[in-house]
């Protein structure tokens, strides 16, 4: 099973469900930090590292020998990453999107291969635990690739849990694709309501499972329960808003290893999930296609 933990909106608690959650496991599992851009799980988890890779992408350079200015490589790009002049050629790597098109065009084999830093993925352990996380580059524009490389480690058989990045862009979506279940990490204000809305609109488009986590449940309104009685949406674990574990959160701990009451909230939202939060034929019709 892969579960996904993501929201709308960033400081909902998504990370501390995930490392909680995977602490509190029993059988072994797989945690992947899938928010590369700015990776936060193994400041909780405190992983032994034991590998660091670099991870390059393929890009195109000009043989300007060769190149007869065309313009065939210009016409396939549809990022801009080529640009033909009336003298040269000009590529601009931070906008390729390494999709090979540019090689199989150049009529005098003139594009080269060449490749490209964009970040490393770290692997390592905390007993039964096998963490992965990627790292992006700084200054870099686009996450989808490294994230694709880092879900490569997610092991094909046993658990996995994954922690997205915030927001439903194009990292989210990557992060979220091939998963068994997402839960949505939410709070009950106007925002989170807000993002939530979006966020189960990018599962449902997905046609992934998807259920609800409420942090701080005891506060806001009733409005993201309301939400999810009309959109049938299982709320899986709400969360009372606890000062002792927003202590123990602050000073980097592990709520399971702590506080009696986390370990038995992460052990009912395993065994929720291990029933399966809805059939495939209960995912309720939004529009969505």
């Amino acid at each position: 099973m892969i579960i996904s933990i993501a929201s709308g909106k960033g400081g909902t608690g998504k990370t501390t469900i995930a490392v909680n959650l995977a602490v509190a496991m029993d059988e072994p599992v797989h945690l992947l930090d899938c928010d590369v851009e700015e990776p936060n799980t193994h400041l909780f988890l405190r992983p032994k590292i034991t590998e660091s890779l670099p991870f390059e992408v393929e890009v195109p350079a000009i043989d300007e020998a060769k190149c007869t200015l065309c313009g065939k490589c210009q016409e396939i790009c549809q990022f801009n990453a080529i640009a033909v002049l009336p003298e040269t050629t000009l590529t601009f790597p931070e906008l390729c999107h390494s999709c090979g098109g540019c090689f199989l065009v150049c009529p005098e084999d003139a594009v080269l291969s060449h490749k490209r830093l964009v970040g490393q993925v770290e692997t390592g352990y905390r007993g039964k635990i096998v963490f992965t996380h990627g790292r992006l580059r700084v200054g870099e524009a686009m996450a989808p690739p490294l994230i694709r490389r880092v879900k490569r480690e997610a092991p094909s058989h046993g658990m996995a849990i994954i922690d997205a990045a915030p927001g439903t862009s194009c990292p989210v979506v990557t992060t979220l694709q091939g998963s068994d279940v997402v839960i949505l990490v939410t709070e009950p204000t106007p925002f989170g309501l807000n993002d939530l809305e979006l966020a189960v609109g990018v599962t449902r488009q997905l046609k992934i499972p998807c259920g609800l986590a409420i942090n701080r449940a005891d506060l806001g309104d009733r409005r993201v329960h309301e939400y999810a009685t009309r959109e049938n949406l299982p709320i899986l674990l709400e969360i009372p808003f606890d000062r002792e574990a927003a202590e123990v959160y602050a000073q980097g701990g592990l709520l399971v290893e702590e506080l009696p009451q986390w370990r038995r909230l992460m052990k009912d939202l395993i065994a929720k999930l291990k029933q399966g939060i809805l059939p495939p034929g209960e995912i309720k019709d939004a529009g969505y296609p």
